[in-house]
């Protein structure tokens, strides 16, 4: 958003030219945006229907020493590049006038153009008078019978006093008529300032972005989201641009049009064999799904999935046999197994005890059901992680032992546990660790550093290419996906508030460490295990990201105290911590930066939950869940307490096929590659300017590319490839 002014009038663009703004640069004039006004009227003159204010004439305070006394941008022919958004609706019928602000004046342009989508536009234009450096350009959009928005990517000048050419980034949509600034794109903080010439232009950013980037709120117990119901609620700039909204407009329409044409017959269909779900199998399924589909009731398969499937963030490491973990009498021999593997160190667990307690959905009349499963594995020499033993519900006081499910058991009853923990992981997967963790989050940063961090700062231009579409997309997924009457609600377990729960629990869990990779993955004790693909992938990609970071922070903070000095920076991550996030500092999340190291782990916590971390829990979802049989949406019976288990059993604890169809209806819309897609760290956008700045981002492009060869060459020799978080395929924002 820029920062706009009161609307002008008059010829020279102002009610009254004794209000004219003059541009003036000592401290004690409060800055760019703080305009001393002049006691005399100022000249206007007319040069090629330029008009121009000069610094010398109407300033009430100020004397010439206040400026450079040799201006380094005199009278001369300035080149002036204005570029437009490439979608149809970017342009726009008004007139748009420009004025070029330096830092002894300002000259107004004229209405000099006329935006049309695609193009820059290009003309020149000379300015009699000395404006020295160039600090902003101002624009205003002027009123015709039909008033349209324009998005507009960048302004360049070239002229006296630019040294080269000066770019002014916009990328945003300009709404209405009232003048908006443009500052030129060095990144500055208030220490690189010690003029104030930016400081009022900063305060009036931010205190404009308050007032549309509002926090609301949606569920209590759980961190906070931008305010708005609809996408329309939102800020225009937060809105899906026509290309993406038209295809997800268009796909979700398709979607529901199949849902509708063959669910119909869903009804009246029965299942009667586990093979029957290749009914609804997708023709398009990728060769991964493919593989699932013929390897899932395999239990080195099952067991991959917790190292690289589609949510391989709740395995860990077994410290000690598990409390819940109750072995009745005659089971000594596994008692003595799991001790031996837990010796050495190869023994695992994943435990959904969050699921406890849950309240399950009622479908249509009919009682779902939820479980909270725990289980055991043990991982062999050669890689391969296996289930050695599965309890489906924790011990109850009062009652006898959970019943426990061994690989030796018979198959439909050994299978039938599998699944029950696989429905459990999908609830977790898509609940905490999809949408808490890789888009709810997203959004607190996001928000965050619109309310917090001038367009000026360097952390705002490092990190705002990562929040596009953000917004949007979890405000749809308010409304129609956990919302009531919602997907969940629908057709899942844990739907009717079971999910908010599930939400609230996690998010009271949620500690900045499990957000970073080389933290998390240590607690969990997965550093070093050659056949976690996914933990080598994020640790890879954590320091290409980090050392990314470190290389624009070294470009603006060259201590320690610059860091702590910085009151935006400080404001930004209280702002984080204890508003979006709703007071997490008792579960590691900082209220203040006091270094460098620690601003930099931060931004590279916030860059990779917003393009790794959701990737690695989204990319999945096609290849695991489109056999519903992986990854069940819903349970229909309640967790077996005997053994005595046939494959009707198994199908009749299945979603039904209508059920199942609507999950794989989702699960394609949601999970297919997206057609409108930034790869990570290929934006487009130039925030920065300067040559530094573009030196940094050249080497992360070149490190992202550098790890994306090496793994197209490591999954050409492995049975099963990991993409995930392979940089070509990770999107730079949370888009979907």
């Amino acid at each position: 958003m820029g920062l706009y002014f009161p609307e002008p009038l008059g010829e020279t663009g102002y009610r009254d030219l004794s209000l004219a703004p003059v541009c003036v640069p000592p401290p004690r004039a409060g800055g760019i945006c703080g305009w001393e006004v002049g006691s005399l009227k100022p000249k206007y003159n007319r040069h090629s229907g330029l008009g121009v204010v000069p610094w010398e004439l109407g300033l009430r305070s100020s004397s010439r020493a206040d400026f450079s006394p040799d201006p380094p941008g005199g009278p001369g022919k300035y080149t002036v590049r204005v570029a437009t958004g490439d979608l149809f609706l970017a342009g726009s019928p008004n007139l748009v006038q420009l004025w070029l602000v330096g830092e002894h004046g300002e000259a107004d342009l004229g209405k000099q153009l006329r935006p049309v989508w695609g193009k820059e536009e290009e003309f020149e234009i000379d300015v009699p008078l000395h404006l020295g450096r160039l600090l902003m350009v101002k624009l205003r959009k002027h009123k015709v019978l039909l008033s349209l928005d324009w998005f507009c990517k960048w302004i360049s000048v070239q002229g006296p006093g630019t040294q080269g050419e000066a770019f002014f980034p916009c990328y945003r949509w300009v709404q209405g008529h009232r003048i908006i600034c443009l500052p030129e794109g060095t990144a500055r903080t208030l220490s690189d300032d010690p003029q104030n010439l930016f400081k009022k232009y900063r305060e009036q950013e931010l205190e404009e972005r308050r007032k549309v980037y509002r926090w609301g709120s949606w569920k209590n117990g759980l961190i906070l989201p931008i305010a708005g119901n609809r996408q329309l609620d939102l800020p225009r700039d937060e809105q899906f641009l026509e290309d993406k909204d038209l295809d997800f407009s268009v796909s979700l329409a398709k979607a529901w049009k199949d849902m509708a044409i063959k669910g119909t017959l869903d009804i009246i269909n029965c299942v009667k064999g586990l093979e029957d779900f290749k009914k609804i199998f997708p023709r398009g399924k990728t060769a991964l799904a493919e593989r699932v589909h013929d390897s899932w009731k395999n239990d080195a398969f099952f067991g991959y999935q917790f190292l690289n499937g589609a949510n391989p963030m709740l395995l860990r490491r077994s410290s000690r046999l598990p409390a819940r973990l109750v072995l009745p009498p005659g089971m000594e021999d596994l008692k003595t197994q799991l001790e031996k593997e837990l010796q050495s160190g190869s023994l695992f667990e994943v435990d959904f005890s969050l699921l406890d307690g849950v309240k399950p959905n009622v479908i249509i009349f009919k009682q779902q059901y939820v479980a909270a499963p725990l289980v055991m594995l043990k991982l062999q020499p050669d890689g391969r992680l296996l289930p050695m033993v599965i309890q489906l519900q924790p011990p109850r006081h009062g009652c006898p032992p959970p019943l426990l499910f061994l690989p030796s058991d018979p198959p439909m009853a050994w299978l039938l546990a599998k699944i029950w923990v696989q429905s459990s992981d999908f609830q977790l997967h898509q609940l905490q660790s999809h949408l808490l963790r890789g888009h709810l989050i997203a959004e607190v940063i996001a928000v965050a550093t619109m309310r917090s961090l001038p367009s000026l700062h360097p952390i705002y231009k490092l990190l705002i290419p990562h929040f596009r579409y953000t917004m949007a997309i979890n405000t749809l997924a308010r409304s129609r996906l956990v919302s009531e009457c919602g997907i969940f609600d629908l057709v899942v377990s844990t739907g009717s508030g079971g999910h908010v729960d599930i939400l609230q629990r996690a998010t009271a869990c949620l500690t900045y460490r499990s957000l970073c990779p080389p933290d998390d993955l240590a607690d969990r004790g997965l550093l070093g295990v050659k056949s976690s693909l996914y933990g080598q992938d994020a640790i890879r990609l954590w320091g290409i990201i980090s050392r990314y970071v470190e290389g624009m922070v070294g470009l603006f903070y060259k201590s320690d105290q610059a860091v702590k000095d910085d009151l935006e920076l400080q404001a930004w991550c209280r702002e984080m911590t204890e508003t979006g996030l709703q007071t997490a500092q008792d579960r590691g999340f900082p209220i203040s930066l006091e270094s460098r190291a620690q601003l930099c782990h931060f931004v590279t916590m916030g860059t990779f939950t917003c393009t790794g971390q959701h990737a690695s829990n989204h990319l999945g979802q096609l290849d695991w869940y489109s056999w519903i049989l992986n990854g069940p949406c819903t349970m229909r019976k309640p967790p077996p307490i005997s053994k005595d288990v046939t494959e009707k059993d198994i199908v009749d604890s299945l979603p039904n096929l209508h059920q199942a169809r609507m999950q794989k209806t989702v699960t394609d819309f949601l999970g297919r590659r997206q057609p409108v897609m930034v790869a990570l760290g290929q934006h487009e956008e130039k925030y920065f300017s300067g040559p530094e700045p573009q030196a940094v981002l050249r080497q992360f492009r070149e490190a992202l590319a550098a790890m994306d060869k090496e793994i197209e060459v490591r999954n050409a020799v492995l049975d099963l490839p990991y993409e995930y978080l392979r940089p070509s395929m990770i999107e730079n924002s949370v888009t979907i």
